[in-house]
């Protein structure tokens, strides 16, 4: 199982989104509070549109409550600050994994990075480019999990329905 950690988070919308993710990959979501939002907003459902009822969602008062109850040796620190790019990283294939993220405005703190240095992750990007959208890091980092894992349980191929035409000048070109 894939367990995505938001650390703080600020933004309904990403969480929202990132909640979407967890929906279409069968993983589960952990946020840490203090929120910048109630669960309730209007805009954190919206933005995870119907898949609400597909996705576990855990609250936790901190970072320590989730450590405490489960084994934080899994945890991966996705940080601008880290050394080691995400897909170069080795994610045991059997175990339970928690992907931990920071706020969006901060990232995770420092402190914490300097104690578990060794397992936090970085997503590759042009020097000055401070970070990426919280929610498309998380899908990054969640789809190369399951790469490595041969993405077991997912659905793996589509097919055409023949239901739906487009018209335009853009057939043309095709």
């Amino acid at each position: 199982m894939i367990h995505i950690v938001l650390v703080e988070p600020e933004i309904p919308q990403n969480t929202g989104n990132i909640a979407r993710t967890c929906a279409a990959t069968g993983s589960e979501l952990h946020l840490i509070e203090p929120l910048g939002f109630k669960l309730e907003d209007r805009y954190l459902k919206r933005a995870g549109l119907d898949y609400w009822h597909m996705v576990k969602v855990h609250v936790h008062k901190d970072l320590g409550a989730l450590m405490k109850e489960v084994n934080p040796k899994n945890f991966f620190y996705a940080s601008t600050k880290a050394k080691k790019n995400y897909a170069e990283m080795h994610y045991p294939a059997n175990e339970d994994i928690f992907l931990v993220f920071g706020k969006e405005s901060r990232g995770l703190p420092e402190n914490l990075l300097e104690r578990v240095y060794d397992q936090c992750i970085r997503i590759p990007m042009i020097e000055g480019a401070r970070s990426l959208n919280l929610s498309n890091s998380v899908a990054i980092v969640t789809y190369e999990v399951l790469r490595q894992r041969s993405f077991t349980g997912l659905e793996q191929s589509g097919q055409l329905t023949g239901r739906e035409e487009m018209t335009g000048t853009w057939m043309d070109y095709v």
